[in-house]
């Protein structure tokens, strides 16, 4: 008699939805959303990966005062949630870089804690200097069991080695080394903070606005949660399309909102990478489909499948697929209904994305276009009730017609508030 073999639940569920599961049948091509959410499930939820994390921090002169003191006390707090087998370094920087604590475990919690003790402010800015430190570190202990972060922190403008910046960023992503970049008060590059984060995007790199010392904490422990709570790596959506059906735009709309391009890999295959899978938040994809006209009846648009690996498992290459099947319908009111989670998100991607139009029509002087985005982007972000950010996009939209630039605090909290509005959904849903 044959035995049968349970076999392991996968780490993964995929689920798709599109924004209206009916649509018309008529003779021209429609726009389509399509939400792809990756969801960790069963035992993939209880693995954990030892970590393995560098701090590139920022200690010039500008840093006096409440901001090194609140950065000494959030990296302390980070060491003591760290587990022995999870590996630390810290750089230090100014117009020189220090290794001040070597790659090694977190095991003498107290001796890590006193060097940090020892962060003071001096010097300049240059922070390609503390990267390449940073990356030299990191590369001491990467390997695929294990969860690596640089964590990059500046008050200040680099002087002179942006371009050197950019290389390394694009360094750490041939290593699959995202890093986490984050701008403290207003007198930061965010530019390029932006492209060095975002030259590791696909690896789960990105770049954040700290408008107060005070909230730095909050944000280190961010990362760390998002580290610790890594369930999968190496991840790559792949969407096979039926004929007919071509994508337009491809989002990240989980963790954070970004526009991450695809990579065709056929004439009707594309494929984006997703790196990281988070235990909490997982991924959502939004896709923008161009349908072709059908006959009524119902229709495969695509097969999505995400591939992923389990190191702490010995799993290379797992698999999860779906179907995307959509009706067309000649009832005019059955192709009305919309789905209300898809559609939230697309509000959220439309924000963003006016808001990023916005700024670069400001920094290439063309006011008008920018006050009108900016106006756009306050409607949007009223209707899904962000009152307070909407306000400051409406007080830059004035700022712009009175003939002014946009202010710093504005420009920064329009760009990184809004990649954050989806985030706050998760976080909310998760609480109910």
């Amino acid at each position: 008699m044959a035995r049968m073999v349970e076999m392991p639940e996968k780490a993964l569920k995929l689920q798709c939805t599109l924004a209206k599961e009916k649509v018309l049948s008529t003779q021209s091509t429609q726009l389509s959303y399509l939400l792809v959410e990756v969801i960790p499930v069963g035992a993939g939820e209880a693995e954990r990966m030892p970590l393995n994390i560098s701090f590139v921090l920022d200690r010039s002169g500008s840093m006096a005062g409440e901001k090194v003191a609140n950065l000494r006390e959030a990296v302390k707090l980070v060491i003591d949630q760290l587990e022995p087998d999870d590996i630390i370094s810290i750089v230090i920087f100014d117009d020189r870089a220090e290794v001040l604590v070597p790659s090694q475990p977190a095991s003498d919690k107290e001796g890590l804690k006193r060097l940090v003790d020892k962060i003071t402010d001096r010097g300049g800015t240059e922070m390609s200097k503390g990267m390449r430190l940073g990356l030299n570190e990191l590369r001491k202990n990467m390997g695929r069991d294990r969860v690596s972060r640089m964590v990059l922190l500046t008050d200040g403008q680099t002087f002179g080695d942006e371009d050197e910046c950019i290389r390394l960023a694009k360094e750490c992503q041939e290593f699959g080394l995202p890093i986490v970049a984050f701008g403290l008060g207003e007198d930061w590059n965010e530019e390029l903070l932006d492209e060095v984060a975002g030259a590791t995007s696909s690896s789960g790199g990105f770049s954040e606005f700290i408008q107060e010392p005070s909230q730095i904490l909050m944000h280190f422990q961010d990362v760390l949660r998002s580290m610790k709570g890594t369930v999968a790596k190496n991840a790559y959506l792949t969407l096979r399309l039926v004929q007919g059906v071509s994508p337009r735009q491809v989002w990240r709309v989980l963790p954070l909102i970004s526009n991450l391009g695809y990579q065709p890999l056929s004439d009707r295959d594309v494929q984006v990478p997703l790196g990281d899978i988070e235990r909490d938040v997982g991924q959502a994809i939004l896709v923008e489909l161009l349908i072709p006209p059908r006959p009524a009846g119902r229709y495969r648009l695509a097969q999505a499948e995400v591939s992923y690996d389990i190191p702490s498992r010995n799993i290379s290459g797992e698999k999860v697929r779906t179907d995307v099947i959509i009706e067309y319908t000649t009832d005019e009111a059955a192709a009305k209904q919309v789905n209300a989670k898809v559609m939230n998100f697309v509000e959220k991607a439309t924000a963003f994305r006016l808001q990023t139009q916005a700024l670069a029509a400001a920094k290439s002087g063309d006011y008008e276009r920018a006050t009108r985005l900016l106006r756009q982007s306050a409607t949007r972000l009223l209707s899904i009730g962000e009152k307070e950010l909407a306000t400051v996009a409406l007080e830059e939209a004035k700022r712009l017609e009175q003939g002014e630039g946009m202010s710093s605090v504005g420009t920064k909290r329009l760009r990184y508030e809004t990649q954050r509005l989806t985030r706050r959904l998760s976080e909310q849903q998760g609480q109910e």
